[in-house]
């Protein structure tokens, strides 16, 4: 069983890139118990910025170590698919190189939001730099709508694969419809967008959002997904291939409600010690409060 701790990364004023949100929490594993968790904060004018928080995994709690006074990666270049803001989906690490896969935003113009793919490398423990000014996907008549997003990918011998938010269409400017989609690359960096559907929408729903895939027997994948005028939840569902997938959204992987994700729960992901797992999540208002966690004991203690 979860047990909710509460906020554990939030937004720092005396930094000025993450005034307020600390939004899509996304681990990269440094040594033993120590983690950085990547994430997008928002400076005074409302973009979003990609730094980190440096944790320390202590028995069942979260101690936070640092935060990165710059961010690793800033918005793109005026008129690129990431000028207005940037978040992260999904760390890599090759044997060669940490990729990061990222979310670029662009505002309104006919529709609300554009949400695109990036990739970036990282250059140091501080920096990033991006390896193409373009979106990773594209487009195409079987993925029409501007929200080809929330990349996590995932390196099998020589392949790599990719679960990520696929535009369906908008059913009015301010509303769109997106599911969970399946790609494939020999490269981790061109992608070739098989079309398949890995988690559908289920009837009521609107809006799946960012996939965290792991391995563990089968596949497993926690989401988040809400029906029209509500607010995200978590859901998990599970694999034997990584392509068709059974959803289980009463599944034991939401955690007790309190105060600061009372209204919403969304953008899991888990992290792990010897005896406790970890879920990082985003609550009310898509993390404007910052990071929360909950921990249980892992199954093999229980």
């Amino acid at each position: 069983m979860w047990v909710n701790k509460g906020l554990i990364i939030v937004p720092q004023k005396k930094i000025w890139w993450m005034q307020t949100h600390s939004m899509l929490p996304t681990p990269e594993h440094i040594k033993d118990n120590l983690y950085k968790i990547y994430f997008s904060g928002r400076n005074k004018e409302n973009r979003s910025y990609i730094g980190f928080a440096v944790i320390e995994l202590n028995n069942d709690k979260i101690t936070v170590l640092e935060y990165s006074k710059e961010p690793v990666l800033k918005p793109g270049d005026l008129g690129c698919f990431d000028d207005s803001g940037v978040t992260p989906a999904c760390i890599l690490k090759t044997e060669n190189v940490t990729y990061l896969y990222y979310i670029g935003w662009r505002p309104r113009s006919s529709v609300r939001m554009e949400l695109m793919p990036g990739l970036a490398v990282k250059e140091s423990e501080y920096l990033f730099k991006r390896i193409k000014k373009v979106p990773i996907l594209s487009r195409n008549d079987n993925e029409p709508i501007s929200i080809l997003t929330a990349p996590f990918v995932m390196k099998e011998g020589e392949q790599f694969r990719m679960w990520y938010v696929s535009g369906i269409r908008w059913i009015n400017p301010d509303l769109p419809q997106y599911d969970i989609k399946y790609a494939e690359s020999k490269d981790g960096v061109n992608w070739f967008q098989t079309g398949k559907v890995a988690i559908p929408l289920e009837k009521d729903e609107n809006a799946l959002a960012r996939p965290f895939v792991w391995k563990d027997g089968k596949y497993k994948m926690l989401f988040s997904y809400k029906k029209t005028g509500e607010n995200y939840q978590i859901g998990y569902a599970e694999s034997d291939d990584g392509v068709r997938w059974k959803r289980i959204n009463n599944h034991h992987y939401s955690p007790p409600r309190s105060n600061w994700d009372a209204e919403m729960q969304a953008y899991s992901v888990i992290i792990k010690n010897k005896y406790f797992e970890f879920m990082l999540y985003n609550g009310n208002s898509y993390g404007k409060e910052g990071i929360g966690y909950a921990v249980r004991e892992r199954k093999e203690y229980t």
